[in-house]
């Protein structure tokens, strides 16, 4: 399956100053296509959009989190202060500290939390790299299983086995390739075809049921599972019932509680262009209110002041 890319302009000044291509699938309730642009049937690197997928196999392997620790398991998240508690209460719990974590170390992404930490004295720290919570709970998983923790990074590990074969459940694909994410764990390529999928299965599962937790839970708390300046937090605040996942390299998964879902995929990984894009594809589904309008096009400056903006055609 291919059809046209969309293109997301750069406008400066009245002058298209850059372009990006991007891949759009946009699902209705029903399971029907509405709109395709690219190649959604081809690999993929979803990166964090995986994460509510990797929390799954964790639920369904004992890990004991629910609510705001078990969003924050599926986040890539800012650093904010509540965060790193967070990360730190899911360590606590599994009788270990964050010496544990093999995720890089990082400084908060939140403007405000990196400058208290460099104000205060602090330094670069594992805690504080936005994927500390899907790291921390790995690592809760293991000891709930008695697992070996030193090596939970490893492709063979029981848990990363665990985790590719709900990866390959949930999208109804094998896997087409593996790697390494930027924050140390495997990394698997499936399409965005079968990532809409999974997340529709996450959102239409029967209540009570691992599936529906994360969805659940991943939904009533969109603070945690980004930050409460991200874009991705306000979208949900904005279409109630709506999860939305963002990936590296720019990558969105979405869907909604009725079955609406889908993907968005920047052909050249410019973070700028996906939030257009993925407002594009919510706008396809029947989504509309006065703040999606802003969050539609990215705004230029020059000088401090507006004179552009990114818009998708």
């Amino acid at each position: 399956m291919s059809a046209e890319s969309l293109f997301v302009e750069v406008v400066r000044s009245g002058f298209v100053e850059s372009t990006h291509r991007a891949r759009m699938l946009a699902v209705a309730a029903d399971g029907s296509l509405v709109r395709v642009h690219g190649a959604v049937d081809a690999p993929a690197s979803p990166r964090s959009s995986m994460k509510p997928l990797q929390a799954l196999a964790m639920v369904r392997a004992g890990l004991l989190l629910e609510g705001e620790l078990l969003a924050l398991a599926c986040a890539s998240h800012a650093g904010e202060p509540f965060h790193v508690d967070g990360v730190r209460e899911i360590l606590a719990g599994a009788g270990l500290d964050e010496s544990a974590l093999g995720c890089p170390e990082d400084l908060p992404e939140h403007t405000a939390s990196r400058e208290e930490v460099l104000r205060s004295g602090g330094d670069r720290a594992r805690v504080y790299m936005n994927c500390s919570g899907k790291h921390a709970a790995m690592l809760a998983t293991c000891v709930v299983n008695d697992w070996p923790v030193e090596t939970y990074l490893d492709q063979t590990h029981p848990l990363q086995r665990a985790i590719r074969a709900t990866v390959e459940e949930l999208t109804g694909e094998r896997v087409a390739a593996g790697g390494v994410d930027g924050c140390g764990a495997p990394l698997f390529f499936v399409s965005m075809l079968g990532v809409t999928r999974a997340f529709r299965a996450l959102v239409l599962a029967e209540p009570g049921t691992p599936e529906r937790r994360i969805a659940d839970d991943f939904r009533a708390h969109p603070e945690w599972t980004s930050g409460t300046t991200r874009p991705e937090a306000r979208l949900m605040r904005v279409i109630p019932g709506l999860m939305v996942k963002i990936g590296a390299e720019a990558f969105d998964a979405f869907a909604f509680g009725d079955g609406r879902s889908g993907t968005v995929k920047i052909e050249d990984g410019g973070q700028r262009a996906r939030v257009p894009v993925t407002v594009a594809a919510l706008r396809a589904l029947g989504f509309e209110s006065p703040e999606l309008d802003e969050l539609a096009t990215g705004v230029l400056l020059g000088g401090g002041r507006p004179v552009g903006e990114i818009r998708v055609r």
